[in-house]
């Protein structure tokens, strides 16, 4: 797709985590029949382009993952298509199963604090416009709450955010699950996955992390649950990410990690 401006636009609306090269070049190429204009100016980002409705799609549904920079696909390999919400994709392809997949998550995004220099909306904020507003909608897929537990810094926005209780995360999602039932769509929690050797390695952030996790998956409150904690992590240190699924910090996972990310779900749930 290219887009052309005539005049300058000022500021862009864009996503930050895109990992698909953009390129950009001055003057008026939409006819172009090749590329060669696009030598120069590159991003990894998206500009105002937030989403795409495909003519004739035979999908009898959507799936939302909705989360923050590992639902993003942060450490996965750039322009290959490999975030975990892309092999989810694959995988419903090769079973036959016609629902499409859409990916909202946004890189440091969190569910109870705004980050709107960095990293967006709040998930309480933007889950009806970002999830349950999406064509189709049948299953949201909600991966957030790591950057409240142990989010660094001031995020961008002069402020340092609130540290958050394990409590207070619960009760954001379910927010989530309530909003999501009041529009009768299907909500999955997946649980927050590994941290240990990570910059968010504390033992308080370590043990709020469980305390989510064990609410996720003991409490009955999602309609069905994910264990991305489980599929991720490494069974002689289970606070740690396997490090053959390891991005490299420790708490991103990289194109393995996302396959396996992936290949946890569950269609029937979907």
């Amino acid at each position: 797709m290219t887009l052309y401006f005539a005049a300058p636009t000022g500021v862009a609306t864009f996503h930050m985590g895109g990992f698909t090269t953009t390129y950009r070049a001055a003057g008026d190429h939409r006819a172009d029949p090749g590329g060669a204009a696009f030598g120069g100016e590159t991003s990894a980002s998206w500009y105002y382009l937030t989403g795409v409705d495909v003519a004739g799609n035979r999908a009898r549904g959507t799936v939302v993952a909705f989360g923050d920079s590992i639902t993003d696909g942060y450490f996965s390999t750039r322009n290959a298509d490999n975030r975990y919400p892309d092999q989810l994709a694959e995988r419903l392809v090769a079973a036959g199963k016609p629902l499409s997949v859409l990916n909202t998550g946004i890189g440091g995004n969190m569910v109870l604090t705004d980050s709107p220099c960095f990293a967006g909306e709040k998930a309480i904020t933007r889950f009806g416009r970002d999830a349950l507003d999406r064509p189709g909608v049948r299953t949201v897929i909600v991966l957030e709450a790591i950057n409240d537990i142990g989010m660094l810094g001031d995020v961008g926005c002069g402020d340092p955010p609130p540290v958050r209780t394990a409590q207070e995360i619960i009760n954001g999602h379910r927010i989530l699950i309530g909003a999501a039932h009041a529009r009768g769509v299907k909500i999955i929690g997946a649980t927050l996955t590994p941290i240990k050797a990570s910059f968010y390695d504390t033992e308080r952030n370590e043990s709020v992390r469980d305390a989510v996790n064990n609410w996720i998956r003991s409490s009955g409150e999602y309609d069905a649950v994910v264990d991305l904690d489980q599929a991720l992590a490494d069974p002689a240190n289970p606070d740690a990410m396997l490090p053959a699924y390891d991005g490299g910090d420790h708490l991103h996972p990289n194109d393995a990690g996302m396959t396996a990310m992936a290949a946890a779900v569950d269609l029937t749930t979907l």
